[in-house]
């Protein structure tokens, strides 16, 4: 190894060395991505960089694979009395949502069940049965996967995808001019939160299930990312997925208020402006947020409207940084995502 190839060397193993505020910091998802990012190794041979909404592989036939996971953690994403086939069906729903972020098509599904000794059988029955029915819904087969005993109850859900390699939208790809649509509607989980926080045990249970009631976009995706410059799902929220996409693509975005689609309960409730816009940027809808060249929407529009995809035109994209919402003449950062199980 030449001399400059051991200086690198050193330098990467000091990048990599852990600050002291980092040892002690608490853990938040984005400071994690960026700091993957940022390791020396990040990314390395890969399609889409680290952080994206799906992992991107090259594939002998010029297309791309797609890899994506996602848990379901007991206590945090779900109750103890939760609808074990209905978390099934959701944990498949979730990760269709990052292939459909993608322009995806599902090929197979891996199942992680992590269950406490002592959870009666039909439990994990019932989730392989709630897994296989939204699989069958989407057209991929449930491929395998692993048991193993735990604490508490954890699902985790593995999705392979294939996509064309040159169309991926990544989130570094926003450019200035584009314009920002997002599909379906915003604040329906957010209102379901709201109305959890008021409710008996067996009524937040009932009102979590809408939660778990998860429709992924794999058909718009597959519309938008042949137009879009980049794209990401919204499982946590407009907010923060305009946030993730400003610091991603180092452009500023800018979202209006009076053009978000908001859910019919939500826009006819009688709230304050604050806590309508809260409620509305909760997240858990797994909708997409893509930026579009300026021409690109007459025949986006045509497209979605054979795939029925419902959307709306509710920003933009120019230099400079941040996400910002614009209320009139008014401009306020975009507040962050109202679901963070941590906190």
């Amino acid at each position: 190894m030449s001399s400059s190839g051991r200086s690198t060397s050193r330098t990467s193993r000091a990048r990599a060395r852990p600050s002291r505020r980092s040892r002690t910091a608490r853990f938040e998802e984005r400071e994690f991505h960026a700091w993957l990012r940022r390791e020396p190794e990040g990314g390395r041979g890969l399609l889409l960089p680290l952080g994206d909404d799906a992992a991107a592989l090259p594939s002998p036939r010029k297309g791309a694979l797609l890899l994506t996971t996602d848990a379901f953690a007991e206590g945090f994403h779900f109750f103890p009395d939760s609808p074990p086939r209905a978390l099934g069906r959701a944990l498949v729903a979730v990760n269709a949502s990052d292939l459909a972020a993608k322009g995806g098509h599902p090929i197979a599904f891996l199942l992680d069940l992590l269950v406490p000794p002592g959870t009666p059988a039909n439990w994990s029955h019932e989730v392989v049965r709630g897994v296989r029915a939204e699989l069958r819904r989407l057209g991929a087969p449930l491929a395998g996967g692993d048991s193993k005993p735990s604490v508490s109850k954890v699902l985790v859900g593995t999705f392979l995808g294939r996509a064309s390699s040159s169309h991926l939208a990544p989130r570094s790809g926003a450019r200035a001019g584009d314009l920002l649509l997002l599909t379906g509607s915003v604040g329906g989980t957010g209102w379901a939160a709201r109305k959890m926080g008021q409710a008996s045990r067996a009524a937040r249970v009932r009102l979590h299930q809408e939660f778990l009631r998860i429709t992924p976009r794999l058909a718009a995706g597959r519309v938008l990312v042949r137009h879009a410059h980049a794209m990401l799902d919204t499982s946590d929220g407009f907010a923060e997925a305009a946030i993730l996409l400003s610091e991603a693509s180092q452009k500023r975005i800018l979202i209006q208020a009076d053009r978000l689609p908001l859910d019919p309960r939500l826009r006819r409730a009688r709230l304050p402006e604050a806590e309508r816009l809260r409620l509305a940027a909760y997240g858990g809808e797994y909708e997409l947020l893509a930026a579009l060249p300026p021409r690109a929407p007459p025949v986006v529009r045509r497209a979605l409207a054979r795939v029925r995809g419902p959307f709306a035109i509710v920003g933009g994209v120019e230099e400079g940084r941040g996400a910002w919402l614009l209320r009139g003449a008014r401009r306020e950062p975009l507040p962050v995502s109202g679901w963070r199980p941590w906190d």
